[in-house]
């Protein structure tokens, strides 16, 4: 048996085939592209196991290996410590690197998530960016504003904000400004709103979207989220295995007898732990989590305490997706629900 390790850049791939007692039959550097790919590995048998990095553009390289029937594991970049501590470190060495983990049942692997949960997530994020840029061409509205000390409390973006900014005395130059960031604004809405409709059809259909709306701070687009980043629950098989993959559990610091506790690590899903936040900011106010927010804030602080917050939401969210999956999984294979 043949294994494949790929080394993948943005550009090109370095690509080693190493046989099962170790030696590198072939080790090529190629233009990314199926058949440049395929002209190298092209001639190996179906089932052939192949490892690459989860780097930057992986996904056209998943879908060629999955079409073409070999067998894809995806390396944990962060885990990969041959690589990271490698003194001499180049695409041959990191491509062999690769095919060697994998020949030896070394290789770390991170999870490779269906088709249908990577569009889910691109969907999502996409629209998480719109709403980012729509806040940046606020804030910018809000500069020019601040250059001349207006300001209006209620806000500037419901209908009488947007009568009181076109009725504001302003110079041209800055009139114009203002009126360039609005119909950008009033453009990045239509696209937002389009999104919106699209991600609502999907989000009734969903049970698990449905569970975690019954958490306080969480709504059928946070649920999504949430949903879409976790994917299979059952990966997990804890809360606290959930938390730390989001980065939300704190850093370990120990030697001897002595244990520090850092921050929270911030390694793992990005998404994931700026949801849980976002969602923390509403749910640091409910019944379920003043009580404890407060006695947080006053130890350690506001920040630290929304962080709690957002790593208990996550607990929570853990088990209702464990049982609405299980729950699902039961009424397809026609048990009770």
């Amino acid at each position: 048996m043949a294994y494949v390790g790929i080394d993948v850049h943005r550009r090109r791939s370095q690509i080693a085939v190493m046989d099962e007692g170790g030696r590198t039959a072939v080790n090529r550097n190629v233009l990314n592209g199926r058949e440049n790919v395929l002209a190298v590995i092209g001639d190996l048998p179906a089932g052939t196991p192949v490892a690459f990095e989860a780097a930057f553009g992986w996904g056209w390289l998943l879908e060629l290996l999955q079409d073409y029937g070999f067998e894809p594991h995806m390396a944990h970049p962060l885990q990969c410590k041959a690589i990271a501590s490698a003194r001499l470190k180049n695409d041959k060495i990191d491509a062999a690197t690769l095919a060697h983990l994998l020949r030896s049942d070394l290789l770390p692997e991170a999870w490779i998530a269906p088709r249908a949960v990577r569009e889910q997530r691109a969907a999502l994020r996409h629209r998480a960016q719109l709403v980012r840029l729509r806040t940046l061409l606020r804030n910018r509205i809000h500069g020019v504003l601040a250059q001349y000390g207006c300001d209006r409390p209620s806000g500037c973006w419901s209908a009488p904000g947007r009568a009181w900014l076109s009725e504001l005395p302003l110079p041209s130059a800055s009139r114009h400004i203002v009126t360039d960031l609005l119909e950008s604004i009033d453009a990045l809405q239509h696209i937002i709103d389009r999104a919106d409709a699209l991600l609502a059809e999907s989000a009734t259909s969903d049970p698990r979207v449905k569970a975690l709306t019954q958490l306080p701070g969480v709504g059928p687009l946070t649920a999504m989220t949430i949903v879409a980043e976790v994917g299979d629950i059952s990966r997990f098989s804890s809360a606290r295995k959930l938390a730390s993959w989001a980065g939300l559990t704190p850093t370990v610091r120990g030697s001897d007898r002595t244990v520090r506790y850092g921050h929270i690590s911030k390694q793992g899903d990005p998404w994931l732990r700026w949801i849980t936040n976002q969602a923390a900011q509403t749910a640091k106010r409910s019944p379920q989590f003043a009580a404890h927010y407060q006695q947080v804030a006053c130890r350690r602080g506001k920040k630290i305490a929304t962080v709690a917050i957002a790593r208990k939401l996550l607990t929570h969210a853990y088990y209702l997706l464990r049982e609405a999956q299980a729950a699902q999984a039961s009424k397809e294979a026609g048990g009770p629900a």
